[in-house]
């Protein structure tokens, strides 16, 4: 009977330690399954915040190409109005062109002889200075005339996707401002060559 007993106890012994060994192997595996749900979420959550992090990315990528559109947009009108404003300029004069023409007037009443003939006073104070006043006029043309392309060919170049189209009041201010050069190119050639208004002959 003793030794029953003893059996009994020793094989309750036995399996009391094997489902112990269970236990903690399924606490172990519990364990390791609760390690992989946290590792899989926090992966979930770093691919949420990267995805967040290129949404917002693009968010700003799209709000600067849209400030550079404006940008451009109103530096091209702005240009348009320049060059416009230019050939006005060059067509009725400005006060660069008084001034130079003035003190022209004046170097050549200094520079000439009383004693020099008419031809020679016409020459040196009205002649001369009509050219300086020309050759003003021209440069004003001419700038005009190269601001109104420049504007007129920007969308031309760089990249298509972030110029923006031209307005159509920008196209015609730039037109209107490319004619006007031209035509004031054309009279100040014309008057420095003094084939326009030509100085009176003496003779």
């Amino acid at each position: 009977m003793g030794t029953k007993t003893e059996d009994e106890a020793g094989a309750k012994t036995g399996t009391e330690a094997q489902r112990d060994e269970e236990a903690v192997k399924l606490s172990k595996g519990e364990e390791t399954a609760a390690i992989g749900e946290v590792e899989e979420a926090e992966a979930a959550e770093t691919a949420d915040d990267q995805a967040d992090s290129e949404v917002l990315g693009e968010d700003e990528d799209d709000e600067a190409v849209v400030a550079v559109e404006r940008g451009s947009g109103v530096g091209l009108g702005a240009a348009a109005v320049v060059s416009a404003g230019l050939g006005v300029v060059s067509l009725t004069g400005s006060w660069v062109g008084t001034i130079a023409q003035a003190r022209d007037g004046l170097f050549g009443q200094l520079e000439t002889a009383q004693s020099a003939g008419v031809a020679e006073q016409i020459k040196q104070v009205y002649s001369d200075s009509w050219n300086a006043n020309a050759l003003v006029a021209g440069i004003f043309a001419l700038t005009a005339l190269i601001v109104g392309v420049v504007v007129l060919a920007r969308p031309a170049f760089g990249n298509p996707d972030r110029i923006p189209a031209q307005a159509p009041w920008v196209k015609s201010v730039a037109w209107a401002g490319v004619s006007l050069g031209v035509i004031g190119l054309l009279l100040a050639v014309l008057k420095y060559s003094n084939i326009l208004l030509d100085m009176p002959s003496p003779s």
